[in-house]
């Protein structure tokens, strides 16, 4: 049943229509006089204890299956040949079935940067199998209390998913990223797992792949709950005055580097892709793919240029516009 679930999560996944994103309600001041050569422009960031040479990277997906393992094999080549970050879906599946070797992506990819993840229903013992197996450079513990909830096999005790938070962070050897599932990380869930210890979320908004219409295909029957949770924009304002005490990374519904872009002018530390990355490695031969994604790394240093900064730290000093409904939702948490 297990795997029948995660192709089907990859099957709506690419099915799924884009509809409203919170992107579009963005524009960026353009800067008339540029301050710096093209050759200037650094994009490195530095979240999770280290460096990265790029601010985008490609985020948990998929795994627990033949179909996701292929998948995974792809991501991990692309990853490899463009020097990005490669976040592999949830370990949980492998924790079930040991001869499960859709995560197995290390072998002839030497310099891959990889990471994994696992969800925060699993106590640590779950963790620690996964960082022996996998080796992560950090664990992202991801938190789907809507998806479970809509899902007919899914979980329906939470209250212990605190404690183990406690845990992951007192026992964990590597970095730890708290990550939603698409519903957009609210500011007291983030105030809270600070104070647990945690220093960096992925929040994670709706706009992208929605797991509450995934659900529901699958037998939820609650489709008024599609559209759950907070846009990936209005997240990132939310948590504007969090951007001193966490590192913030942004995911949900980016579909180029002008997305990207913006969600660094919104504070983030870099930039997850999922769906978008998913259509891409299904629809086209990997060599294309490779060319489109080094193709994005020319175009986020063009943008950067265009906006008169150097460095992620400068594009948080950018200027912006809201429309739409963001400019509405700012006007009313403003009276």
């Amino acid at each position: 049943m297990s795997e029948q679930r995660k192709d089907q999560h990859i099957q709506y996944a690419l099915e799924q229509k884009w509809g409203y994103n919170s992107f579009d309600d963005i524009e960026l001041i353009h800067r008339s006089l540029p301050l710096y050569d093209l050759a200037e422009i650094d994009m490195s960031t530095h979240f999770a204890g280290r460096d990265w040479e790029f601010p985008f990277y490609i985020n948990a997906m998929t795994g627990g299956s033949e179909k996701a393992g292929t998948i995974n094999q792809k991501l991990a080549q692309l990853a490899e040949a463009c020097g990005l970050l490669f976040v592999t879906g949830s370990y949980s599946a492998a924790l079930k079935n040991p001869q499960d070797v859709s995560y197995d992506v290390r072998e002839g990819h030497p310099n891959l940067l990889l990471a994994t993840n696992i969800g925060l229903d699993k106590p640590y013992q779950a963790a620690q199998r996964a960082i022996k197996a996998m080796n992560p450079l950090f664990l992202q513990v991801h938190v789907n209390v809507m998806q479970e909830l809509l899902m007919p096999e899914g979980e329906r005790s939470f209250a212990h998913w605190t404690n183990h938070l406690k845990d992951y962070v007192a026992q964990s050897p590597i970095p730890l990223i708290l990550k939603e599932v698409g519903f957009g990380m609210d500011v007291k869930s983030m105030e809270l797992a600070h104070e647990l210890g945690i220093r960096t979320v992925d929040l994670s908004g709706r706009g992208g792949t929605s797991f509450a219409a995934i659900e529901n295909r699958r037998g939820g029957n609650r489709n008024y709950l599609n559209d759950w949770g907070q846009t990936t924009v209005q997240a990132l304002l939310n948590a504007q005055a969090l951007m001193d005490k966490l590192e913030i990374l942004a995911s949900g519904g980016v579909r180029h580097p002008l997305d990207m872009v913006k969600a660094l002018v919104l504070g983030a530390k870099g930039v997850g892709l999922s769906r978008t990355i998913l259509e891409l490695v299904e629809t086209k031969p990997l060599e294309e793919v490779m060319t489109i994604v080094e193709g994005w790394k020319e175009d986020i240093r063009l943008i950067m240029c265009a906006l008169g900064c150097k460095s992620i730290a400068e594009l948080h000093q950018v200027p912006y516009l809201l429309y739409g409904r963001l400019a509405q939702a700012r006007l009313e948490n403003n009276h």
